[in-house]
């Protein structure tokens, strides 16, 4: 009565089976995994090549897996990648009979644990030349190892930018065992070429193709013969954003030069647009310099391309000043020179197919006035100034008979003269009759009216004459801009 009644028909459980029935299951597994891994590593010695017979070599099969092309610095000629290398090679010393362990095929150690090659990158181009040993190896019973160590490497690259952007670039990646020659290590190459399948596609460049191949080579340190195996990287650069932030820039500003010999030389402009489409260039030809390698072994075409456009805007602005200089000029200030109206007024306007502005010939007829003088007409300028035939004066009206005989006399005398300039008329017709003070005085004041009006028409004539000129250079020149940025 004191204890609790056992329940009938209920056997119970002896503690080990119950304690059996609460582990884990991976428990069992452990344990084996453990004495395993005891038994393995009891006498191992990482440093010693895993060989039965010293003078057998190691057979490495090796494999390099793209993951991702970080950038390529052309600058510097360096290119950065994130490779996984994949390295299988048999340890006579890691074999085991899976069913001593519980049927454990496979067991994953440290890396620092196992001896591995010494495989690095010949062309590197930093001083980390090991790989990093942190990641695991899977060794499995039959004594194969596999280790997959991931590296980001810093290789170097010869880069030509002759055609940048729009360039093909060759970068080789040589991996070989820096301590072991041929007769202790050799290397298999697995595949014939980089493994691309986990490649992550980058935003600058496109990988072509990317072939490995192996080689044996003799340096000149030593007598052995070195395994290595090299990959070439062919890749390709995708010219986008270099297209839209650089070439249709450069396209259009040095079509701008073309509007300098456009734009009329009254405007003051010519120079001013000239020399802002200079500094433009300037700009972008300091952007290419940083983007591009610091060399002397080849220039990049765009690179020419804006020296050469450079020189021809600054040709331009030679010619503009020239242009407006010769603009600018009158003939009062300069004479034309003989050589320059053959030049540019007869022979330039045949050779380019113009037509000279109508009125702009110098040898055109001019018409001549009629130099009549009828002294009746020159009155006094009001009535009350009249004073009669008899003091030189003419009359209002020409109604007294002195009047007509002098107007007679004058007439016959005005037809006989010579077609030559007015004063010499004028000075004909005053010799025949003795004119007032007046009179006098306003003949000299028409005269030297004429005279200045005659000057202004001639200085006219002379600058519609030179504007004529600067037209010549300045089509010539556009025509020599227009072909500049063809090329």
């Amino acid at each position: 009565m004191g204890g609790h009644p056992r329940r009938a028909g209920v056997p119970l459980l002896p503690p080990l089976l119950l304690l059996l029935v609460l582990l884990p299951p991976g428990a069992l597994a452990s344990e084996a995994e453990h004495r395993l891994f005891e038994r393995l590593f009891e006498d191992y010695n990482e440093i010693i090549r895993p060989v039965a017979n010293v003078s057998e070599p190691v057979i490495i099969q090796f494999e390099v897996s793209m993951s991702q092309l970080v950038k390529v610095d052309e600058v510097n000629q360096i290119m950065e990648t994130n490779l996984w290398l994949k390295q299988i090679w048999n340890d006579y010393k890691l074999k085991w009979n899976p069913a001593d362990y519980d049927g454990a095929e496979f067991m994953r150690v440290p890396a620092q644990k196992i001896w591995k090659p010494d495989i690095v990158l010949y062309n590197n181009a930093v001083g980390d030349f090991q790989v990093d040993d942190k990641t695991k190896a899977l060794l499995k019973y039959t004594g194969e190892v596999t280790w997959i160590p991931p590296a980001i490497f810093k290789s170097s690259c010869k880069i030509d930018v002759t055609y940048f952007p729009f360039d093909y670039q060759n970068c080789t990646m040589k991996f070989g065992s820096w301590s072991y020659d041929k007769a202790k290590i050799d290397l298999v190459l697995i595949g014939s070429s980089m493994n691309l399948k986990d490649y992550w596609e980058s935003g600058e460049w496109a990988i072509i193709k990317a072939p490995g191949y192996k080689h044996d080579i003799k340096y000149n340190c030593c007598e052995e013969i070195y395994p290595d195996i090299t990959y070439s990287l062919y890749i390709r650069r995708l010219p986008l954003f270099y297209t839209i932030n650089l070439i249709i820039p450069c396209l259009l500003i040095s079509f701008l030069t073309v509007l300098v010999f456009y734009l009329p030389s009254d405007c003051g402009e010519k120079v001013t647009l000239c020399i802002s489409v200079l500094l433009s260039l300037t700009v972008f030809l300091l952007v290419i310099t940083e983007t591009i390698p610091s060399t002397s072994l080849v220039i990049p075409l765009i690179g020419e391309y804006l020296l050469f456009t450079m020189i021809f805007v600054t040709l331009s602005i030679v010619i503009t000043v020239f242009v407006l200089n010769v603009h600018y000029r009158t003939p009062t200030t300069h004479t034309m020179p003989t050589w320059v109206k053959t030049i540019f007024l007869h022979l330039l306007p045949r050779v380019m197919f113009m037509t000279r502005p109508a009125g702009s010939d110098g040898h055109a007829q001019k018409p001549r006035p009629s130099y009549h003088a009828e002294l009746s007409t020159l009155n006094c300028f009001r009535r009350a100034e009249t004073r009669g035939c008899k003091e030189g004066c003419a009359c209002q009206d020409g109604a007294c008979s002195h009047c007509r005989h002098r107007r007679i006399k004058i007439s016959n005398f005005s037809a006989n003269l010579p077609r030559s300039s007015s004063s010499e008329s004028i000075s004909a017709a005053l010799s025949l009759s003795a004119l007032s003070p007046e009179i006098k005085e306003a003949i000299q004041s028409v005269k030297y009216i004429a005279e200045n009006m005659k000057a202004q028409n001639d200085a006219k004539e002379g600058r519609k004459a030179q504007e004529i000129q600067p037209l010549k250079p300045e089509e010539k020149s556009t025509e020599t801009s227009d072909q500049a940025p063809a090329l």
